[in-house]
């Protein structure tokens, strides 16, 4: 069957969740009837019925009609939502796909059963817009291979070894937050240089947009790009001193390291 044909179940359709629905839809490749979004509260569900969207509160519902299994709770509800639909999860018929940050296959197994094919997804928000960096980790070649060609849709992929799963939900996930601060602080500096808010913030998200379209498109180092606007006593070369002076790298480097050591920790310290 191809991906497109299967009916996916979006179970905890918070932020991510949410990205990840409206996402599968704008690619075109799945309608809103193929997906199942829930949530506990009723009320929260209206923007995705309204879309046409199928909804439910309750996961059992949204499990029995689907055929993969999409696992985007807080890894604090992971036990909880296990406890509720693990009986009605077939090993023949479902595949689990989960996000939940520091849960490794092991221990996804250990509360759904070792014969559910499980494989680890780490997207980021801009899979609304099909821009995310999905992360993808797997032990069955079948359903990485799934996976890879339904999150393909909704951006660029890479499969790497589980161990790096942590690793890469600081540099992705969390990396989108961490950009996000950036181009704000960039749009505050062009305030206080004279630019209105909403022209300061619209050119520093352009031109971060144009530095990373020229490292995906052209394979060329940052460093690179950066000798070509850098001339002696200019005016780029002292500006970039004065961040790093202020500790501007290091700080961004210390930042994703605290993420992902923070991130080990989200489920392995749930019992």
């Amino acid at each position: 069957m191809k991906a497109s044909e299967l009916k996916i179940a979006v179970l905890g359709c918070g932020n991510i969740g949410s990205a990840i629905a409206f996402g599968l839809v704008k690619s075109g490749k799945f309608s809103h009837t193929d997906i199942y979004c829930t949530k506990r509260k009723k009320d929260s569900l209206t923007k995705f019925s309204e879309k046409g969207f199928k909804t439910t509160s309750d996961n059992k519902e949204a499990v029995k009609n689907s055929d993969i299994i999409i696992i985007a709770v807080t890894p604090q509800q992971l036990n909880e939502l296990a406890d509720e639909i693990k009986k009605e999860i077939d090993s023949e018929k479902h595949k689990i796909f989960s996000i939940v940050s520091g849960a490794s296959i092991k221990q996804i197994k250990n509360l759904f059963g070792n014969d559910i094919p499980v494989v680890r997804v780490m997207p980021n928000t801009a899979i609304a817009i099909q821009e995310s960096m999905t992360c993808i980790s797997g032990n069955e070649k079948e359903s990485i291979e799934l996976a890879v060609n339904i999150f393909d849709t909704v951006g660029k992929t890479v499969v790497i070894s589980e161990e790096l799963m942590v690793p890469a939900t600081a540099l992705c996930a969390c990396g989108i937050a961490f950009f996000m601060r950036a181009i704000r602080a960039a749009s505050q500096g062009g305030i206080e240089i004279g630019f209105h808010a909403e022209d300061a913030l619209f050119m520093a998200a352009q031109t971060a947009k144009g530095a990373a379209a020229i490292l995906l498109q052209e394979g060329s180092h940052p460093e690179r790009e950066v000798d070509k606007v850098t001339t002696p006593q200019g005016c780029t070369i002292s500006g970039l001193n004065q961040m790093e002076h202020s500790g501007f790298s290091s700080s961004l480097i210390k930042g994703i390291v605290t993420s992902a050591e923070k991130a080990a920790t989200l489920y392995s310290n749930k019992e």
